[in-house]
């Protein structure tokens, strides 16, 4: 649920909407569903408990707002869900809670178990610490890792429009609504920035959380939150909103993480022989394969691969740290051992620690 659909433009919480969407989440519980809530909001409430007359700009007023928005924000929560008999649990995440592979794999035992346990769990992000989030974050992004995380099967975006068009409809009378998109990269062109200056989202934040979500598997369809029975709609399978398909491959649990949660330190760019062997023929990228890097690794660290275009084709764990990459950059792997007295790999990164990124593989 997007800032845009469960606040006012005065930022105040839009009680009547916020009752219905909570109300159709409980239903869904007694049908023996699965929910999980992602919600935005805990600066706009912030905003209107502190008679504030628009949205902060200054870093430590967007987290000072955040921090009195988020109380509030789970107060309606669990007044409006009790009324249901629902218990629901705050899960407040940061990308450094999905960074590490350990808490990556204890949030999603939290989040299971809470489920196990018909729990809903509300997960937001944790605007008061979280510097990165607040400045480029969005909980489009988040909506898309939760539900990888969790192995979701269905993601749904509640937001302010009716789903994506083939132009913006405010500008272009004759835009069409698009009720399925098989291919994310062919209609990606149509994302713009944000859509009101309420939240941090946009079409274009939807469009990754489409990559994220349809990569893993994971079908999204993307609703206005203001439709009555929206929930329901979707759920139901009706023609309600853009639905994205996802991919007929999907990423495992350790390529998703290593493509979506874990941050690179680094990059290694390659030429053209390289890649050509990556994309087409799956194999291991090779120290003869670099052409340089930046930044500074450790062995076991993430990094970037970029190709001779300046375009990020993949990510993957490193076997050597950057002083030794830079040695042995452009070598054959039989060099390996007399340039740095070692050789414990032939590769620099192996394809089973290799996630392809697939907005590549589609362009």
């Amino acid at each position: 649920m997007g800032t845009s659909t469960i606040t006012y433009p005065t930022y105040r919480l839009n009680l009547a909407r916020l009752e219905t969407l909570v109300r159709e989440i409980a239903d869904l519980n007694n049908q023996g569903l699965e929910v999980v809530l992602v919600t935005s909001g805990a600066i706009g409430a912030g905003i209107s408990r502190l008679g504030l007359s628009e949205r902060p700009k200054t870093l430590p007023a967007k987290q000072a707002a955040a921090a009195v928005g988020q109380g509030l924000l789970m107060q309606v929560y669990e007044k409006l869900f009790s009324e249901y008999g629902q218990i629901v649990a705050q899960v407040l995440l940061t990308r450094d809670d999905l960074d590490s592979r350990d808490r990556y794999l204890n949030s999603r035992h939290t989040l299971l178990e809470l489920l196990r346990c018909q729990v809903v769990p509300i997960v937001n992000e944790n605007d008061t610490v979280a510097v990165d989030e607040i400045k480029f974050g969005d909980n489009d992004t988040l909506s898309a890792l939760v539900a990888a995380l969790v192995g979701a099967d269905l993601l749904l975006v509640l937001s302010d429009i009716d789903g994506v068009y083939t132009a913006d409809p405010r500008q272009d009378p004759d835009a069409q609504l698009l009720d399925v998109i098989a291919d994310v990269e062919k209609f990606a062109s149509v994302a713009q920035g944000p859509g009101s200056g309420l939240g941090t989202g946009g079409m274009m934040t939807k469009f990754q959380a489409a990559r994220i979500a349809t990569s893993s598997g994971i079908p999204m369809v993307i609703a206005c939150g203001a439709e009555p029975g929206a929930i329901h709609q979707v759920v139901g399978r009706k023609a309600v909103g853009t639905l994205f398909l996802p991919e007929n491959e999907r990423l495992s649990s350790k390529k998703q993480w290593l493509a979506f949660y874990h941050k690179p330190q680094g990059k290694v760019y390659i030429d053209d022989g390289a890649r050509q062997a990556l994309l087409e023929s799956g194999k291991s990228l090779l120290p003869i394969g670099i052409t340089r890097l930046e930044g500074t690794f450790a062995a076991g660290d993430l990094v970037s691969i970029i190709d001779s275009s300046g375009q990020e084709i993949g990510r993957g764990l490193s076997n050597y740290t950057s002083t030794e990459v830079q040695l042995i950059q452009g070598r054959h792997s039989n060099a390996i051992e007399k340039l740095l007295n070692h050789r414990d790999y032939d590769e620099i990164i192996h394809r089973d620690n290799l996630v392809l990124l697939r907005s590549e593989l589609n362009a």
